[in-house]
């Protein structure tokens, strides 16, 4: 928490999640990381299950051990099997989307998304071409896990940059 001079309390980010001095490459976590949380989930559904089968008719044990562990085991095995390695960072897919949409790239950002009930990993990347102001632009998806682009879409920008053209290119545009 920040306090702010006229006595109002604002929130800040904790600096290890403060992006605004970051510089360079950004790492993604690997989402194979999910795999940690799924293997402690089938541990507990594993002793909440042994707890139930061995504790006969005990006060503090009941069914509701029984359906923990059948409801951790399912979430447990989900996580397991959502847990894709990336086998793609951000550069690579870049180059692959910039060689799929056949102009020369300038601009460029990619973000990370999910699709699919087993939460694949994939790449969005938005590309602006090399001219100035870009004449085209484009959204590629590259699979995350084997660099394959899923789809893509390429147009002429709609958008209006004559404002902010400068010295050459405002010459070039009247």
């Amino acid at each position: 928490m920040v306090e702010a001079g006229d006595g109002e309390v604002r929130d800040a980010l904790p600096a290890d999640l403060d992006a605004s001095g970051t510089t360079g490459p950004v790492a993604f976590p690997d989402n194979s990381r999910r795999r940690i949380p799924g293997v402690l989930y089938l541990a507990v559904a594993a002793v909440c299950l042994a707890l139930w089968a061995t504790a006969g008719d005990a006060v503090l044990v009941n069914d509701g051990f029984a359906y923990a562990a059948v409801v951790l085991a399912a979430f447990g095995v989900y996580c397991l099997a959502a847990g894709w390695p990336l086998g793609v960072d951000a550069m690579e897919a870049l180059v692959e989307a910039s060689r799929h949409v056949g102009f020369p790239v300038g601009h460029a950002s990619a973000s990370l998304g999910w699709r699919g009930l087993r939460s694949r990993p994939t790449w969005r990347i938005l590309l602006y071409s090399a001219d100035e102001p870009p004449a085209k632009r484009g959204l590629v998806l590259v699979d995350a896990v084997d660099g394959q682009v899923l789809e893509h879409f390429v147009e002429d920008n709609p958008e209006d940059w004559s404002q902010y053209s400068t010295g050459k290119a405002a010459a070039e545009s009247s």
